[in-house]
């Protein structure tokens, strides 16, 4: 019985700890990345796997510096900006950052309304993108987002169904460890474009505000004011090991599932979603297309208010409005405004009659070319002792953190030299 409630405890000291770690993670298998992840299989068959294992430790680390410069500075990463550098950085960084994220929710509205569509196909996507957009806008507006992260999350868990398809086909076990531990690359533009792609929609630049504002809105919030402590910032680095983790497990499995199953079928390009979905096949026979626009509907409602509260809270920052998921529209009328009018215009990216896969693969891409400059800043601020005191970077999340930036920087000017003289 002794034993029973230790164990109990020791869970729910667990379960508390993690928080903005685990919905940044949760938020990063959006629509956006299940398209890129499900392209890669289908296109390269198990030969990306290895990227699920090699890019954990560097987004985790970046996560990481950006939960801390949050702790530290109870601020968002654009009040920090703002502070300590120039107006140039702090314009440059919007303008980077605007147009990815904005193509990110359009795409992720399209995505939701196609895979709606495949299930009611009598109703066009567009009506249902517009149904999605405007629950959205209710749901964000009248609801602290908090609340409704804690419904979203178990819906969710319609992906973890691609975690068991592997094991109900026939799989060369050896070929998946040897994929997953020997990194393969091929020089060329459909590899590289896939490999920026991946990069970009795991290290997503609307992941470092987010995560820096919600790790300092937690700590405006506590009741009692309490100084950065050792034990603080370890529950944090668990929280977003944690979900860092989860996000990757996923990713490697949706490669794994439509290497397994799209690739062996001859399928190298995935032009509609249904073609995606039909990885789950196996498992879900008839039920396949209702898992899978589960999976991609849910992970949309839980991203774009993310995507949307991210760039607000940039924009809030910026020009002083008040800001707060939790607040109440009359407390927050500028902020909650460029949220609709983010998730407006995001809808009317779906009535330029692009492909939904097509449109959410550009995304990472356009992240994974824009990524480097918010992870240069980020180093500096975490190695910045007038912000960060006696808290700065470790020599560890130094290392991952630079190897990140070569690594990112190093992809989009290999992509873009593809995309000009190839």
């Amino acid at each position: 019985m002794l034993q029973n409630n230790f164990f109990f405890k020791r869970i729910k000291k667990f379960l508390k700890v993690l928080g903005p770690g685990l919905i940044t993670g949760a938020s990063d298998d959006d629509p956006s990345g299940i398209a890129t992840y499900s392209q890669a299989g289908a296109q390269f068959g198990l030969g990306t796997l290895w990227t699920a294992l090699f890019t954990f430790p560097l987004m985790a680390s970046i996560q990481a510096m950006c939960a801390r410069i949050g702790i530290v500075t109870s601020q968002g990463l654009t009040v920090t900006l703002k502070q300590h550098y120039s107006k140039k950085l702090l314009y440059t960084m919007l303008l980077f950052s605007f147009p990815a994220i904005t193509l990110n929710i359009g795409a992720d509205i399209q995505g939701m309304g196609a895979v709606a569509n495949m299930i009611f196909p009598d109703i066009p996507v567009s009506v249902f993108s517009l149904a999605f957009t405007a629950c959205l806008i209710f749901v964000i507006i009248q609801y602290p987002y908090q609340k409704i992260a804690r419904i979203l999350k178990w819906l969710c868990l319609s992906l973890l169904f691609y975690v068991l398809v592997p094991f109900m086909v026939k799989q060369d076990w050896l070929a998946v460890a040897k994929n997953t531990f020997v990194p393969t690359f091929k020089w060329n533009k459909a590899f590289v474009s896939i490999i920026v792609g991946i990069m970009g929609t795991t290290i997503s630049p609307y992941l470092f505000f987010w995560q820096t504002t919600m790790e300092a809105e937690n700590m405006n919030h506590r009741k009692v004011k309490m100084m950065v402590n050792k034990q603080m910032l370890d529950d944090m680095k668990t929280d977003v090991n944690i979900g860092m983790l989860l996000s990757n497990l996923v990713m490697f499995f949706i490669i794994l599932a439509t290497g397994s199953i799209l690739y062996t079928a001859g399928i190298r390009q995935i032009d509609t979603v249904d073609q995606a979905a039909k990885a789950l096949q196996p498992l879900a026979g008839s039920f396949t297309y209702l898992i899978f626009a589960l999976g991609v509907i849910g992970t949309g409602l839980l991203a774009i208010p993310v995507l949307a509260g991210a760039q607000s809270y940039m924009l809030a920052e910026s020009f002083g409005w008040s800001a707060g998921l939790d607040k109440k529209f009359p407390q927050a009328k500028a902020f909650y405004i460029s949220i609709i009018i983010s998730l407006l215009v995001g809808l009317s990216l779906d009535f330029l009659h692009i492909s939904p896969i097509k449109a959410l693969i550009y995304t990472a891409i356009l992240y994974g070319i824009t990524s480097p400059v918010m992870i240069a800043i980020i180093l500096h601020i975490g190695n910045n002792k007038k912000i960060m005191k006696e808290n700065t970077n470790s020599k560890l999340s130094n290392t991952l953190g630079f190897i990140t930036l070569f690594l990112t920087t190093a992809s989009a000017i290999t992509l873009i030299y593809f995309m000009v003289w190839e």
